[in-house]
């Protein structure tokens, strides 16, 4: 049975791959230079994301005002490269609806932290586009594919652009998703869709006979879906 809550274990794990790429990245790299003492840093941010994730009540300390020291040096933009990086990291490394709440978590602390820098903006950061109230429906939805006609692309790596998400339904038989660098895939069937989420490097796996179609959607479907 799937596990319904993140091990606290897997937080420092986590964090530390994911603050390797943000460390090396070009544009968030030079940002976070000013952090002195890497290991005391993560020991926060593991505290943090503890409170976050599991609500022990660990972190004590006010993230805002944090950001705030450094705000001349944060451009909005940046939070759309965080949080890819933080969805390709989470995606590697948990089940898929775990990683799935922690980037829902992590698109509402971008838009918290974003407001406060930038309240100026006339729109806030808010990590997806701006959408009238009502169900989620999909923009597009491919035609069924089988085994035979299953894009050769779909086999290799690939991520959706910046803000699309995908489902794919399985009608019959299975598939497997496997994001890039993960060590195990996930098993996708009539029960089980599979949520892509955005510039996520992934690839599907032939498991057999299967028949299934890909939705878009231009915001989060939700783990919910039916």
């Amino acid at each position: 049975m799937e596990r319904e809550k993140l091990d606290e274990r897997e937080i420092p794990k986590i964090l530390a791959r994911f603050y390797e790429r943000v460390r090396a990245d070009a544009e968030l790299g030079p940002v976070f230079a000013v952090v002195a003492d890497w290991d005391e840093h993560l020991v926060r941010l593991s505290e943090f994301w503890s409170s976050v994730m599991l609500t022990t009540g660990r972190y004590k300390g006010n993230p805002v005002s944090m950001h705030m020291i450094h705000a001349e040096r944060i451009r909005p933009e940046m939070f759309d490269r965080w949080l890819a990086l933080w969805r390709l990291t989470t995606s590697e490394m948990l089940p898929q609806h775990l990683a799935i709440e922690m980037q829902a978590k992590a698109t509402r602390i971008a838009s918290r932290l974003s407001r406060a820098i930038r309240p100026e903006a006339s729109q806030a950061y808010s990590g997806q586009p701006a959408k009238t109230a009502g169900p989620t429906t999909p923009y597009r939805i491919t035609s069924a594919f089988d085994e035979a006609s299953l894009p050769q692309a779909l086999l290799r790596s690939h991520a959706l652009k910046s803000g699309t998400w995908g489902v794919i339904r399985v009608h019959d038989g299975a598939v497997r998703y496997r994001a890039d660098g993960a060590t195990q895939a996930i098993l996708l069937d009539r029960y089980r869709p599979g949520i892509v989420p955005p510039e996520v490097p992934h690839r599907l796996e032939l498991a057999g006979p299967v028949n299934l179609q890909i939705e878009f959607y231009d915001r989060n479907p939700g783990i919910e879906i039916s």
